[in-house]
């Protein structure tokens, strides 16, 4: 089978890159034919910065002998115009909204760079701040004490996916969320632990495929029982089992996205996602 094509796709910002990094590399996403190389070029804020994106986007261009995507966010006219002369396919993320939206409200846009990464509530800025606070100091059981401050509570066997979901979580929506793990006693018992039955309604599970959980345990914990895959086994159907019974919803995390994980918890706990 011949290899994939390989294309670059640059995305070029004025700030940190992050809005031409979540649209560009969904819409690349589609198209699973080509290896896409992404290289993200931030603060390019005058036009000597972009006379330089153009010179490696245009080394690039020479070196696959295929042009270049380029995904721009850039707010100043001229400095965007530079970056349109590179020989690349260039691609305007805010033109292509702004224009008609322009139409529509009937005014211009406010050309002022770094607008949509401010901080423009401090409460709000300062709760998200708070929630990866609280998503930090109630990782994987550590303390339950106040898990009636948190907004959900995820559970699941050891290295299922809950810690990094949780961060997700409070870092992107502002969600107080804690994680708990489910031992070996609480799976043989199938009974949840009185620290977190009270909690039940905050309670969503994470489960995995047993070989995925296998080799992930492996890099943690080489030849230990712990990463057997046999125990993984045993660990991933009894905690599934406990979940069934005890009405807990649960997602299964072996092919998912943290972003999706999240996404799908939010919305189907009806928990307020906050944006920021």
């Amino acid at each position: 089978m011949p290899d994939a094509p390989l294309r670059h796709a640059y995305f070029v910002s004025d700030r940190t890159g992050i809005t031409a990094e979540m649209l560009g590399h969904s819409l690349l996403s589609q198209f699973e034919g080509v290896e896409f190389v992404e290289i993200t070029l931030p603060f390019v804020d005058s036009v000597d910065k972009a006379r330089e994106a153009v010179r490696q986007i245009d080394a690039a261009a020479v070196a696959t002998r295929a042009r270049p995507l380029v995904f721009s966010t850039l707010v100043d006219p001229q400095i965007a115009a530079e970056i349109a002369r590179a020989d690349a396919l260039f691609l305007d993320c805010f033109q292509v909204f702004i224009s008609p939206m322009e139409r529509e409200l009937g005014i211009s846009h406010t050309l002022e760079i770094g607008r949509s990464h401010r901080v423009k509530d401090n409460a709000e800025y300062t709760a998200r701040i708070d929630a990866v606070n609280f998503v930090m100091a109630h990782d994987d059981g550590v303390t339950t004490k106040e898990f009636a401050a948190a907004d959900v509570i995820l559970v699941g066997v050891s290295r299922c996916g809950k810690t990094p979901t949780c961060l997700y979580m409070g870092l992107q929506y502002g969600i107080r969320a804690a994680n708990y793990p489910l031992i070996p006693e609480d799976l043989e018992g199938l009974q949840l632990p009185a620290s977190i039955d009270k909690y039940r309604r905050k309670l969503f599970g994470l489960t995995i495929d047993p070989v995925r959980l296998s080799q992930i345990r492996h890099e943690r914990r080489p030849g230990s029982r712990y990463a057997e895959l046999e125990n993984c086994r045993h660990e991933v159907a009894r905690a599934e089992l406990l979940m069934q019974q005890e009405g807990i919803p649960y997602l299964d995390t072996t092919s998912r996205s943290i972003e999706e994980l999240a996404a799908v918890i939010v919305h189907q706990g009806n928990l307020q996602r906050h944006i920021f």
